[in-house]
């Protein structure tokens, strides 16, 4: 019974995607349909706690695998996607964007249930391809070229990753997740380098600022909520495989923390702060595998809720926002989102960041906590932008804007109930104190500073390179588990 509900639900996004070019008229009912029947499957894995697995041919063939852990990446697809959907209903928008939206959804979701090299392959590549038909989707110069150098990136590291799952094959004659163990150190590293650039991790993700800033405003919401977690979400697979990989994957996520968080500090456009802001949450979630659906699920709400308000800001210059303000109520959902991601209570990021800290292990205490700080420095630029007395029709506020927002917003206030136990005087005074210190040094300090970062790496000539001398630092990191 659980193999065929869960075949049902993989292929009902893509049959839903195929009726949109068959009936365009209705192009975006049968989208939104598609997710409302799609979002019960996350629901009954999560509340049933299932966990099987499903073989579909033979042992050497597709393996999926289902549990919490993949309850919570796929409910957040679901819940970002639909937010995203409907923020779009107001716009004119052909049947083409639907169909790519829903196949992007679907191949999203198999990755969050896929147990092998190969079928993850697939599936992500899928991923690049869809995403990079939304990307064009405008047909601008601007666009097309942000596509072409997502897709040459992501497919080059797609190249590194084959290779490494090849090799993997030979060793173990299976693609399955389980035979990282008895593989060659370069088969890992390779699959690593392309985990982290398709995930947008540390120094390989650097492509991951300037398309998510450049790319239309629901199209970014959608890549920092949801699309770049399914390239790190065999991280979590692998790390509970090989306590060897959990390692290096620990070490990763401190860099990556503060690679994101450190630029965010200095940035002044608040769409490439937001996608800055991403690649350092991205370390925080693969920081503590345990708890890494739950905190996705509240980052994926709060950080699509951000890209789609900003986007209907007059400016995306901080310094200009802070000559003119921002209309109170789209400042207030800033407030909301912004508050989530540094964890302030009342909201779910808050206990998401509690249940991370408590399960980093003793060494990641530090650094982390210091990050968090760095999170409150970088977003506080949104949280005390001053308020502007215009109205909602002057700033002319997309009509699905509301009702997107209000689901996403929704969906992190409820499932903030999900740990009340973080809901204690210790952890709540922790949060308001971080969060005092890290608004008290960007008001009295980095607000007064003007520092623009070099971006020379992000450089697309320099991508590339990024990748080669990202994949010998890898073998040097995983050469004692061969």
């Amino acid at each position: 019974m659980n193999n065929t509900i869960t075949l049902i639900w993989l292929a009902l996004p893509f049959v839903a995607g195929f009726l949109v070019y068959l009936l365009p008229k209705y192009s975006s009912y049968l989208s939104l349909g598609g997710l409302l029947i799609s979002i019960s499957y996350p629901v009954w894995i999560l509340t049933s706690e299932v966990d099987f697995t499903l073989r579909l041919l033979d042992n050497f063939g597709v393996t999926l695998y289902v549990d919490q852990l993949s309850g919570y990446f796929i409910l957040t697809n679901c819940l970002v996607t639909i937010g995203v959907l409907i923020y779009c209903l107001s716009e004119e928008r052909k049947a083409f964007f639907y169909t790519q939206l829903m196949i992007l959804y679907g191949s999203v979701n198999a990755c969050f249930i896929g147990y092998d090299f190969i079928s993850f392959y697939v599936a992500i590549e899928v991923i690049s391809i869809a995403a990079f038909l939304l990307m064009v989707y405008p047909r601008s110069d601007k666009s097309i070229w942000i596509g072409l150098r997502y897709l040459f990136v992501s497919n080059t590291a797609m190249l590194f990753y084959l290779i490494g799952a090849i090799l993997i094959y030979k060793a173990n004659n299976s693609f399955s997740f389980d035979g990282l163990i008895n593989s060659p150190p370069e088969a890992i590293a390779l699959i690593l380098l392309g985990l982290l650039v398709k995930g947008g991790v540390f120094v390989s993700g650097l492509w991951l600022p300037l398309t998510h800033a450049s790319v239309e405003t629901p199209l970014s919401g959608l890549l920092s909520g949801i699309v770049v977690k399914a390239g790190i979400f065999p991280f979590l697979r692998l790390a509970s495989i090989s306590d060897e990989v959990d390692f290096v994957i620990r070490i990763v996520a401190i860099a990556t923390a503060y690679l994101g968080v450190t630029q965010a500090i200095f940035e002044n456009d608040t769409k490439r702060l937001l996608a800055l802001s991403t690649v350092s949450q991205l370390g925080f979630i693969i920081a503590s595998p345990m708890i890494a659906g739950f905190y996705a699920l509240t980052h994926g709400l709060a950080k699509c809720t951000l890209f789609l308000t900003v986007g209907n800001l007059p400016s995306r210059d901080i310094k200009q926002l802070n000559q003119e303000g921002v209309n109170f109520y789209l400042w207030f959902v800033l407030f909301l989102g912004s508050s989530s991601i540094i964890g302030i209570p009342l909201l779910a990021g808050f206990s998401a960041k509690v249940m991370v800290m408590k399960n980093i292990l003793s060494w990641q205490n530090i650094p982390f906590n210091l990050a968090v700080i760095g999170t409150a420095i970088a977003l506080s630029k949104l949280i005390f932008l001053p308020t502007a007395n215009t109205s909602i029709s002057e700033t002319a506020v997309k009509r699905g804007y509301w009702l997107g927002v209000s689901i996403l917003m929704g969906g992190l206030i409820a499932t903030n109930l999900i740990y009340p136990q973080t809901y204690t005087v210790v952890n709540i005074s922790k949060a308001l104190i971080t969060f005092a210190i890290g608004a008290l040094i960007y008001l009295f300090i980095l607000k007064k500073i003007t520092l623009k970062l070099p971006r020379t790496l992000e450089k697309f000539d320099n991508l590339i390179g990024i990748m080669s001398l990202t994949v010998i630092g890898l073998f040097w990191m995983v050469l004692p588990i061969g």
